[in-house]
């Protein structure tokens, strides 16, 4: 198949089957994210014996290497075509897969979730890159709707596909399910997307190991420091080199001839607003699915194909609202539509914290609030960091919006996880708070005192309404911030 030149707009014929192809396999490495939040319980009692810190770290680690080479991934797709870069991160996200679902213990099960979000890296830009040129140029805003509404269903479809197979197997299952839907998934891509020209670029390999090392000394900071102590020297010493890290990626972006992503760009203060604003957005919403997946379980007592059901009222805004949003963006304009988007979901939010002793409708308008407010947000941001950046850079945009969200995510996971471990050694009864060591999990204190069951789950329950709390704010007052930046982007563009 010939490839279709960059600036041509491809036969409308093709952008259907296109557009169902590309949001499947987004769905696909996005609900990844929110499955494996399911079988966390069932991985804190399996034979790995995993640690607190463990814990998040499974679930991080997807998410770590996903969106720190998901730029450079989109850059490679721009260089060696994208329907093959596609390919082959479907081919290595099936690997992944198959690796941790073998997994003897916790080392690796790590190096499959790396393997798999390398895979998972390699897609996400691609897909959007991939759609942008299958596309005429009359349907993208529409086409990228339903894009950004696939990246939000697919925390969900995650949920609940993930408590399906979960309650037919164990967490090796959901793994060997995985695999065999991205195989498939490759097949489809295959036969149903058409190539592209490819363009000269450098691929930055010292600024993209420079980034990942960045924000993997941050996450070691967040995540260990419960465990260790804020001021111990390791997490402190994390810490620091973040920061050294990350001055020192600035510098030698500046300084490349082909950056990995050029610091200079967030000058704009559109791309800067949008991205912070997608971060927050996927920041608030997955460390939502990592505190409702246990907090059903263990505080409401579901099954976990009842957990996985359970998020299902988060969904509807996103499946019946999501087309009318371009239309309230042309009426209202960005700065008031991600107001309100931020608004309800950190509404929707803090009112989770106090109906999770509630009877479960309240808690479902909670999820639903939380929902209207993605609805709005992804679609927006999504148009606006694709607006700030020329077609012929589809794959740098691809990438930066999927950075942004599985940066958002990783960091929503490692917060609120670390904020919720917090609350639950706080609040542990007595005899096991004096316990050495300190019981960091439920399944680790349920160990030492099975008669204090009700106990345990209470405490579990008052750290994740804490840990919600705590993200409500987060969103409030970054989201304040990304809307404050869309304004001043709106009142610069105005005069133009």
């Amino acid at each position: 198949m010939a490839p279709i030149p960059e600036g041509a707009p491809p036969p409308t014929r093709r952008s259907g089957p296109v557009l169902a192809c590309v949001s499947v396999c987004t769905a696909l490495v996005v609900g990844f994210v929110a499955a494996i939040n399911l079988a966390v319980p069932q991985l804190a009692a399996s034979s790995l014996e995993p640690t607190s810190s463990n814990l998040l770290w499974i679930v991080d680690a997807y998410v770590v290497i996903f969106a720190c080479l998901v730029i450079p991934a989109g850059a490679a797709g721009d260089k060696l075509g994208r329907k093959g870069v596609l390919m082959a991160g479907l081919g290595i996200f099936a690997f992944g897969a198959v690796v941790s679902a073998v997994a003897p213990n916790v080392t690796i099960m790590l190096i499959g979730r790396a393997v798999t979000g390398l895979g998972a890296a390699c897609v996400l830009p691609n897909c959007v890159g991939v759609l942008l040129h299958a596309t005429a140029p009359a349907r993208r805003p529409h086409a990228l709707a339903v894009w950004a509404a696939a990246t939000g269903i697919g925390g969900v479809v995650g949920n609940v596909g993930g408590g399906a197979v979960l309650s037919a197997g164990s967490w090796r299952t959901l793994f060997e399910a995985v695999a065999l839907i991205a195989a498939c998934c490759l097949v489809w891509v295959a036969r149903s997307v058409p190539r592209s020209a490819r363009l000269e670029r450098t691929l930055d390999l010292p600024g993209t190991l420079l980034f990942v090392a960045a924000f993997v000394a941050l996450l070691i900071g967040i995540i260990e420091g419960p465990e260790q102590g804020w001021g111990s020297p390791a997490v402190l010493v994390a810490f620091a080199c973040s920061v050294l890290l990350s001055l020192w990626w600035v510098r030698v972006e500046l300084r490349a001839t082909h950056p990995m992503l050029d610091p200079r760009l967030f000058r704009s203060a559109a791309l800067s607003s949008a991205s912070l604003g997608m971060t927050i957005t996927f920041f608030g919403s997955f460390g939502l699915f990592y505190v409702n997946a246990s907090l059903l379980q263990y505080g409401r007592g579901f099954s976990v194909l009842q957990a996985g059901l359970g998020i299902i009222p988060l969904t509807l805004p996103l499946l019946v609202g999501t087309r009318y949003v371009p239309g309230l963006i042309n009426r209202f304009g960005n700065p008031a539509t991600l107001a309100a988007a931020f608004a309800l979901t950190s509404a929707g939010l803090l009112g989770l914290s106090y109906a999770s002793t509630m009877a479960y409708p309240v808690y479902a308008v909670a999820l639903f609030v939380i929902g209207l407010g993605i609805m709005l947000a992804a679609p927006c941001l999504t148009a606006q960091i694709a607006a700030a950046l020329p077609v012929e850079r589809a794959g740098i945009a691809g990438g930066l919006q999927s950075a942004t969200r599985e940066l958002g995510s990783a960091l929503g996971v490692a917060v609120v996880g670390t904020i919720l471990t917090a609350g639950f050694t706080h609040h542990l009864p007595d005899d096991l708070s004096r316990h050495s060591p300190l019981p960091r999990t439920v399944q680790e204190a349920l160990a030492l005192a099975p008669a204090d069951h009700t106990a345990v789950t209470d405490a579990f329950t008052q750290g994740a309404n804490t840990a919600l709390r705590a993200a409500a704010l987060v969103v409030l007052l970054a989201g304040a911030l990304a809307v404050a930046g869309a304004r001043r982007a709106r009142r610069t563009a105005a005069p133009r």
